[in-house]
């Protein structure tokens, strides 16, 4: 099974990868995206992590918006 999670969040993070690289994104845009590859909004927050750990993307909160962009 964690074989399979690992799987999954590797997946949504190379599809949320490609999503930032046309801009910033909201984290609701984000969970839609991701939401319309098939993965629900607890994997999107899982991939943000993921990609955070790997150093390729910044996330930024501004008062109660959080926004993610990839490091450049």
């Amino acid at each position: 099974m964690v074989e399979y999670m690992n799987q999954k969040i590797g997946e949504a993070a190379g599809v949320l990868y490609h999503k930032l690289e046309e801009g910033e994104c909201s984290l609701n845009q984000i969970k839609t995206h991701l939401g319309t590859n098939g993965f629900d909004s607890q994997i999107a927050l899982m991939a943000i992590g993921w990609l955070s750990r790997e150093d390729k993307i910044r996330v930024n909160r501004e008062s109660k918006r959080w926004s993610v962009q990839l490091n450049k």
